[in-house]
């Protein structure tokens, strides 16, 4: 044979060359014909196991991907006769080499064979392809064959397969002994043995006793107890010590020397035995025999194992469960007495039982449930995590739990904590307690926390707004080239600002006082006429400068309450600004106060009722607790810490009153009421008017849009002081209209305006063509400073972001940075005051 032409010299190629041919009917190699050197070459290249049998004897060559397959036969294969080589399945394979011979190809799939390749009978699978190899004359002189051993994948399928034979097979026997029976008949089956035997430790006598065995022909084992030490102490002390006993030959095995008269009496040629070793002690064995010497695998041994472990533990669990059953028997009477309710439903979902405290949990009569399927009397589970949570304990026989929310029809939630757990016989043991109280507890206390937090976030915001004209005042008066007009004004607007902070301050100190019980009122004898008045005139300034409507209905002059007066001067005022707040311009307000009852049961009921934007029921039941407010948008106009209405009901109760809420729903007002308890006497003197709101500034080139105020002009200020031109707006619309009628350079914006705020301004502008200041540069202003707060501005449209307070110079640098490059801007920004 002709060297290849690639350097390959150890391995088949060399085992090859080395060979003596001149001893088989192949003869040397360069007397081989063409077609079978180049069928050699080809197997010797090929990267999986292939053999060629060629010639009429089927000389066997193979390549070195096919040595593993050989075992044992791999030193005497070379050159061997097909029939020699493998003669213990030659009968099998003649069929199959056959028809490869007469021109036809093969392919079998996971053939099973038993093979002698390690010294011993060994059941193996093999996947192959037979293909005739023609000679030189174009007969067909041999057979090419590509194949792959699937021992370990049929098995491990098999073992699977086995496994969750298995566990159907056991999964609803009831006792001990059936499930010992069953088991031990499939694992005789699956190793083919003849004889399997589940021992058990008697504590009592240290011998093993067999309850149930399983045997291939009418064998029996003969003895009802028998101790380790009848098979061999070494037998034993393996056992003993956690460790399988593989016996492949009791005749030849020195463990079973001496002792070969017990081995024969059962008639075990071979063994294989597994301990069940528990809190380390022996308590059973799971034997296995033939009667004939066999060789036990690595996977018979694992497999025994398994089936060993899955015996002892149904054996057990149906023994629990037969206690359970019998317990259950006794305690029936028992069930109908706990303060849970108890409740069985059969493999087919009938409910088979259920005690008096379920029936209450779930309204319903014995006659209303028992021997009715459990979806029909409860439909609405289906879907719910409790449905689900059966079925997964149906299925999978594991116990678990789920909690249960459930509506009744007259408007009554109840929660339930529901546990189910499998029964031996198929069935599902269910108990349910009623948590409602724990969870509407949890359910506060997490909407309190909430609040809470919403609380902080709007303290923040509420105290950075003032702030910012603060800051923004000082730092003008800081640098000092004001003169006295403009310092006067900065000193104003710091003083009003600081004068907004206490008030914010002092509600919280007196929301403070009140929820500790610290405050004290000034009792006497309050006439409640004024008290109206006096209240209708702190918020006055409010409603007119909104434009509102406000018909006031006065109590009678001889209407009294004994109570503190600045206090109850407050709790109108609060409730009544409240309703400003939150009413768009132009609406009605209408407060009444009218004497109902009569005698000792009189009372002053005070309602305002507002067109604002209403509340829904959930929000209408808690307005008055700690923190609630409606849901907040970039719109802060309304303002406020949700403090007030919450001090209103500590203060009226303080009174002796109560208060009261309700909305037809969101966009349809709301009504607040106030009852306090009243006296029969003389009515105080009337309280003196409140001062007129002040004038808002006119219309100066950076466009400036801030509904407050304060801080509009301020902005202007700084930027006017830089030699901009500026142009102010007190609205979104307004500043749009200015925008298109004269577009400026730069637009400055505050985000948190009424009605429209700075992101649907921006979103206008965005949508105006190029050419009519579509792409204009643009700041916004918020006190809210978070990085994403920062982001949704960016996203939003705008050019850039600033926190209030504003630092001058970092406005300056930001209109700088952003305005169209226009000399007189940049110019203005470097001639900034201190820079």
């Amino acid at each position: 044979m002709s060297s290849p032409s690639h350097t390959m010299d150890d391995g088949m190629r060399m085992r090859i060359r080395r060979h003596d041919w001149r001893q088989t009917p192949l003869g040397p190699p360069e007397e081989w014909p063409p077609a079978l050197r180049t069928a050699v070459d080809m197997v010797l290249h090929s990267a999986f196991p292939m053999f060629l049998a060629w010639g009429p004897d089927l000389i066997f060559l193979y390549n070195d991907a096919y040595v593993p397959l050989l075992g044992q036969k791999h030193g005497r294969a070379l050159g061997e006769r097909f029939c020699d080589l493998w003669a213990e399945v030659w009968k099998d394979m003649v069929p199959l080499i056959d028809r490869a011979l007469s021109g036809k190809p093969v392919y079998f799939e996971d053939m099973p064979m038993t093979v002698m390749r390690r010294g011993y009978p060994e059941r193996a699978t093999f996947t192959f392809s037979h293909a005739p190899l023609i000679g030189d004359d174009g007969q067909v002189a041999g057979l090419f064959c590509t194949v792959m051993e699937t021992t370990r994948r049929v098995a491990s399928e098999r073992r699977a397969a086995f496994e969750l034979t298995v566990s159907d097979a056991l999964r609803p026997l009831a006792s001990s002994e059936e499930v010992i029976a069953t088991a031990s008949a499939l694992l005789g089956g699956e190793l083919h043995a003849d004889r399997v035997v589940y021992a058990e430790m008697n504590e009592a006598t240290g011998r093993f006793s067999v309850p149930r065995w399983w045997a291939r022909d009418d064998r029996k084992w003969t003895q009802p107890s028998f101790s380790l030490e009848e098979f061999g102490p070494a037998v034993g002390a393996a056992l003993r010590a956690g460790d399988v006993v593989r016996i492949h030959d009791s005749a030849r095995d020195v463990r079973t020397m001496g002792y070969r008269s017990a081995y024969i009496a059962d008639r075990i040629g071979a063994l294989l035995v597994v301990p069940l070793v528990k809190s380390g002690r022996l308590t059973a064995c799971l034997g296995i025999d033939c009667l004939l010497a066999r060789h036990w695998s690595d996977d018979d041994l694992q497999l025994a194992r398994d089936v060993a472990e899955r015996t002892w533990a149904a054996a057990e669990t149906a023994r629990a469960q037969a206690a359970l059953r019998a317990e259950r028997d006794r305690s029936r009477n028992i069930f109908d007495t706990i303060a849970e309710g108890f409740a069985v439903f059969d493999a087919d979902w009938n409910i088979v039982e259920m005690n008096a405290e379920g029936l209450r949990l779930s309204r319903a009569t014995a006659l209303d449930v028992i021997g009715r399927n459990h979806w029909e009397v409860f439909p609405h589970t289906v879907d719910m995590e409790l449905g689900r949570m059966y079925r997964e304990v149906m299925r999978t026989r594991v116990a678990s739990a789920a909690i249960y929310s459930h509506t009744f029809p007259d408007g009554e939630r109840i929660w339930t904590e529901v546990r189910a757990y499998p029964m031996q016989d198929g069935s599902i043991a269910s108990f349910f307690r009623d948590i409602t109280d724990r969870k509407l507890a949890e359910e506060k206390l997490v909407e309190a926390d909430r609040r809470k937090d919403e609380f902080l976030a709007m303290l923040a915001h509420e105290l950075r707004n003032p702030l910012a004209p603060i800051s923004a005042a000082a730092e003008l008066l800081r640098i000092g080239t004001l003169g006295e007009e403009r310092v006067r004004q900065s000193s104003n607007i710091i003083g009003r600002q600081v004068r907004h902070m206490t008030r914010l301050v002092d509600d919280l100190l007196d929301v403070s006082r009140v929820t500790r019980g610290l405050i004290t009122l000034e009792r006497a004898e309050v006439g409640m006429r004024g008290v109206v008045q006096e209240a209708v005139e702190q918020v006055r300034p409010a409603i007119d400068a909104r434009r509102q409507r406000l018909s006031v209905h006065l109590p009678p002059s001889w209407a009294l309450v004994e109570g503190d007066k600045a206090r109850l001067v407050q709790v109108v005022a609060n409730v009544l600004g409240n309703a400003t707040k939150y009413t768009p311009e132009g609406r009605e307000i209408d407060l009444r106060a009218e004497v109902r009852g009569d005698g000792a049961k009189s009372a002053l009921v005070i309602s305002v009722r507002d067109e604002g934007i209403g509340m829904d029921r959930e929000l209408s039941a808690r307005v008055f607790d700690l923190f609630a407010q409606g849901e907040r948008s970039s719109d802060r106009s309304q303002g406020g810490l949700g403090l007030g209405l919450a001090l209103v009901r500590n203060l009226v109760e303080l009174h002796g009153g109560m208060v009261g809420c309700s909305s037809p729903g969101p966009g349809k007002g709301s009504t607040f009421v106030i009852t306090l308890p009243l006296l029969r006497e003389a009515v105080p003197a009337p309280l003196p008017q409140a001062p007129a709101p002040a004038a808002k500034a006119g219309a100066l080139t950076v466009l400036v849009v801030d509904d407050a105020r304060d801080g509009r002009e301020l902005i202007a200020r700084i930027l006017t002081d830089c030699h901009a031109r500026v142009r102010v707006a007190a609205s979104a619309r307004e500043a749009f209209d200015a925008l298109r009628a004269d577009r400026p350079d730069v637009l400055v914006s505050d985000l948190g305006m009424p009605e429209v705020d700075g992101f649907e301004l921006i979103g206008w502008v965005r949508a105006l063509p190029r050419e009519a200041g579509g792409q204009l540069p643009a700041i916004a202003l918020t006190a809210f400073a978070r990085p994403e707060d920062r982001l949704k501005a960016l996203e939003a449209g705008f050019s850039t972001h600033i926190s209030k307070p504003v630092e001058p110079g970092e406005l300056i640098a930001a209109v700088a940075s952003v305005a169209l490059p226009t000399a007189q801007m940049v110019n203005g920004a470097a001639r900034a005051p201190g820079r």
